[in-house]
Formats: C-alpha cells, structure tokens, sequence
C-alpha cells in the first residue's frame, strides 16, 4: 500500500493518480458536529502549507475539504474519498470518527504536513483514494506520570498532538505521587506549595549513588488543567486524572502531616520524598483523611468534566501495610469495621470512594491491586502487574484496560545494548510491542467484552525531560496505536516487515514534528547516559 498510514486503516484503495489537492483555492466545508476538526484542519494544514483554507458553502466547490457526520458509521469510524474534482470527502460516524479521518488526510499529504510553517510551495497533492476505517478498542491509552519528573504545560499540550496524530483518545494523567503534588487544590494550598518541590533528585535507578542536587518540582495551576482539559476535548481525547490513595501519598502527608499515621511515625519530619521505589509512609484511615479527599476530589471534579473525564484513576497500587499494623487507630478502626485484615481495609477505602464517585455520575478505576480485599461493584481495573488482575476482574463482570508491565510499560529499555539510557526493565523492542495483544486468549468471550482497550504507560523516574520522554516513547507508541486500533492476525502472524517499511515514511513525519525518537540504529550520541546506574532485567518477560 503506497500510502503507509500509521495505524493501519481496515480497507484503503489507493489508486495512484492525482486525486485530491490542498492549494489557495481549497475550502472547508464543515457540516453540523465537525467544526473542532474544521478548526484543526485550519490551524495545522493552514500553517503547514499556507494555506487560508475559508469555509465553503457546500460539497459542490471543487478542491472542497466536505467533513459531515453520518450515525450508519460506527461511532469512531470514518470514511476518507476522494473527488473527481480534486477534493475529499471525510464523513464519521461521530464527530470523533471525523476527526480521526482528518488525522489520516494530514498522512496523506507527506511530512511537510507535520510541520508548523511552509518550507516550499503553497500545494499538496496525494492520489485517488477510498478508505474506510474504525477502530478495535474504545480505549486507547498513554498514561503520563508528571509527578516524579515534571512535565511544564505546553509540553503536555504537545503530547496531546502526539496521541490525537496516533489516533489515540485517552490521557491518564497521573497527577500525585509520592515524589510530588501538581495540581492546585485551592482549599487546600499547601499541597502545592510545599508538596510540588523536592529539594534534590535520585539521578538514575534507586541503587545509583548519583544526585542532581537541583531543587526539582511545578504544578498546574487550575486555569493550566482546564486548558489541557479543553485542548483534549478539541481533539477528540478523554482524560483520566489520577490522585493516588492510600499510598504513593507522600508529597501529600509531607504537606499536611495529619494525613499520615500519627500513632506510629513523626509525619511532620518527612518531606517530599527524593527516591525512587515504594515509600512505607501511606494515609491514615481516618474520617479526616476521607473528608480531606472528598475535598480534592471536589476540585478535580470540577476541573474535568464528565463529559471529558467519566473516569476517574484513584491509584491503590504499592500500599504497604506496615504502618497500619503497627497502628493503634488502624487496628481500631479494621475491629470497628468487622474487617479480616489490612487487604480488607484498603479495599474498604476504595470502596468509600467509588461510592462517592458513582454518587457523582463518575466511575472509579485504579491499578489491579484494589481487587485484594473484594472489589467496589462499579470499579474498572488498570492491569499492570500482567494480565491476571485484568483476567480475574474482567471474568468477575469488571471492566478492564490492560497495560501489562511487561508488555507495555515504555520506560522499559528498547534494546540490550549497552548505550541504553539509564536502562530499565525487560527488552521491548518495537517488534516486540507491535506483537502485544491486549485480549489474553485465555478470556471467554463474555469476558472479553470487558476489554474496554489498552494502554501504554510512561513511568518517569529516569526520564527528567521531554527529550528523555521522546526517547522512551518512539518510536514504540506508533507500533502500540496500530495495535490498539488496528484489526490486526495474531500477534505471532503479524506482518512486522510491512509495519517496519511504513514507519520509514512514519520517522519522516516524527522528524517534522520535532520528536527526539529512538533511531533504528541505536541511541544517538547525545541520548546516551554513560555511567548512570539503571535495572536491566535480563531475559524475556514472563507471562502473567
């Protein structure tokens, strides 16, 4: 197929003549539901080739962009044709399906579409085409961890761009951690300014010896998330905001050390944490700590909207039990409860929440680990530590999203070499992602219609910039997306060397987008981290 789109479409026709041609004459013609794509389309291929590309009246005008919305089509679905008049026609079965059928059109029309000013002549031209397509999975997931390193805003943004040119359509912002807190909660200020900032910085994996002893930390303010909320809704993208409970809660007990377990350590000690790993200091389970929760989870509310976020990530993985055991008011609280245990009472913290949550027209999700102790009815499941929690919770009628470590945590190394930066976890290479199937074969097939999708997740301990995040990310989210909406064979029946001779056409666009990817040939010189202590782990990952 000559015209080596990424994700692959389910049918093209390429017929090899000019067909559609962008130049100063071309329109927009945006029927009801499509004018977020109209806006895009403007302000990309019109910077791109400049181009004005002015409304249009209608679909007779030739050289006519015609975008309409038509119900017959499945919901993310597109169709992409051609005209005789050297126009196109993009009609989705929602306006979502319109728009994803505008990403395949700025493929079409090479590189330089990519670009953000015109590096030659004001036209663009690419042969007669029909395509028709639709995805395999509503969910199609990047998770973005911006609380061990920071990530400034418009870096953010610039990510959002990344997923909606991979036509994928869920942001999992993990917002909280141990090492940082980085949205503004106004009722409760001290969580950014204290919890946002810690004084150094573990430089490598936690057995390094090496410090940056640079102050590390920021946060979005609320006026920040709301525009990163409303520049996901323009494209098309869903976002899921993470506030991690009980533990991973650190940089919040640092802020207001009630929230932590008074009876057992001195809270009021403890900063924002400069390690990396599994931190013992978890929340109390206290009425307090539950109101002050409710309280953030009012803001974060507010901020993302159901209609871009129905989801709601709560954390609940890594929650040591030690401190609770130890504590006086915990055990008090297990006895007053009638628990077993203290499974039992995170699950009873989890549960209080997706209560709170469902009360509010959301629906909680969190990491496999909520399933020990009995899962909250309504909750969904992230499955990282394999596929077990996703299989258990989905044949127990949950819904899932699978993300299993092994297969699709990016922040793993792309190769045993030795110049990986700061290398982590198993080899994945981008063979062995674009192999990754989300649906286990082991699921029964009512179960599998819990798969709501999958995703990838960027954990960034070792990556403390956006350059770092480039090289750990590509060029592998590109073999995820066509997995994530491709209908692709099985995973061991699937034609690599084609996907490899289209990602040649696809490192093109990478580069004019500006993307620090991970080359073919190995780490560049300047991607390279000599001498920084990483965790290889040796040998395939296991299957669990």
């Amino acid at each position: 197929m000559a015209m080596e789109l990424i994700p692959a479409p389910l049918r093209a026709d390429d017929r090899g003549r000019r067909g559609c041609v962008l130049d100063a004459s071309t329109t927009i013609a945006a029927a009801p539901g499509t004018e977020s794509t109209e806006r895009w389309l403007r302000a990309t291929l019109g910077a791109a080739f400049g181009l004005p590309l002015a409304p249009g009246t209608g679909s007779a005008a030739p050289r006519a962009i015609v975008l309409r919305v038509d119900a017959a089509l499945p919901p993310e679905g597109y169709r992409l044709t051609t005209l005789p008049d050297e126009g196109v026609v993009i009609v989705g079965g929602s306006p979502a399906g319109v728009f994803w059928g505008a990403q395949t059109l700025r493929q079409l029309l090479g590189p330089q579409a990519f670009r953000k000013a015109p590096t030659g002549g004001g036209e663009a031209a690419f042969g007669f085409t029909d395509i028709e397509d639709a995805p395999r999975f509503g969910w199609r997931g990047l998770m973005l961890d911006v609380a061990r390193h920071f990530m400034p805003k418009d870096d953010v943004l610039r990510y959002l761009d990344l997923l909606a040119a991979h036509k994928l359509n869920v942001f999992h912002f993990h917002l909280s951690d141990d090492q940082g807190w980085r949205v503004e909660i106004k009722r409760y200020p001290r969580l950014t300014e204290a919890g946002a900032w810690r004084p150094r910085t573990k430089y490598g994996h936690r057995a390094s010896e090496l410090w940056d002893e640079t102050p590390h930390g920021g946060y979005y303010t609320q006026d920040d998330i709301r525009e990163i909320v409303a520049y996901a809704a323009a494209r098309h993208i869903r976002v899921v905001p993470e506030i991690d409970i009980p533990g991973h809660s650190q940089a919040a007990i640092s802020a207001y050390p009630e929230l932590g377990n008074t009876d057992v350590i001195d809270t009021s000690a403890l900063g924002v944490w400069d390690d990396w790993g599994v931190t013992p200091n978890v929340l109390a389970p206290t009425d307090h700590v539950l109101r002050f929760y409710e309280g953030v989870f009012e803001e974060i509310l507010e901020l993302f909207p159901p209609e871009i976020s129905p989801f709601v990530h709560v954390g609940g993985d890594e929650c040591p039990k030690d401190q609770w055991k130890r504590s006086p008011a915990a055990q008090a609280r297990i006895k007053e409860l009638g628990l077993a245990d203290e499974d039992e009472l995170q699950s009873w913290f989890i549960r209080h929440f997706d209560t709170w949550l469902a009360e509010r027209g959301r629906r909680l999700i969190g990491w496999d680990e909520i399933l020990e102790g009995g899962l909250a009815p309504g909750a969904a499941v992230s499955s990282w530590r394999g596929y077990a929690g996703g299989i258990a919770a989905a044949e127990a009628g949950h819904d899932v999203v699978m993300c299993p470590e092994q297969q699709v945590y990016l922040d793993h190394r792309q190769d045993g070499g030795p110049d990986e930066p700061m290398p982590i976890g198993y080899v994945r290479t981008l063979e062995d992602v674009y192999r990754f199937e989300p649906v286990p074969p082991a699921l029964s097939e009512e179960a599998a219609r819990h798969v709501l999708g999958t995703q990838a997740n960027v954990w960034t301990e070792v990556m403390q910039n956006r350059a770092r995040v480039d090289y750990q990310v590509f060029p592998r989210l590109a073999a995820f997306a066509e997995v994530a909406w491709s209908a692709l064979p099985a995973p061991d029946e699937r034609d690599f060397a084609g996907f490899e001779h289209r990602m040649t056409a696809h490192y093109a666009r990478l580069d004019a987008l500006g993307v620090g990817y991970r080359p073919p040939s190995g780490p560049l010189p300047w991607q390279r981290r000599p001498g920084i202590l990483g965790r290889p782990i040796e040998g395939a990952p296991p299957n669990v």
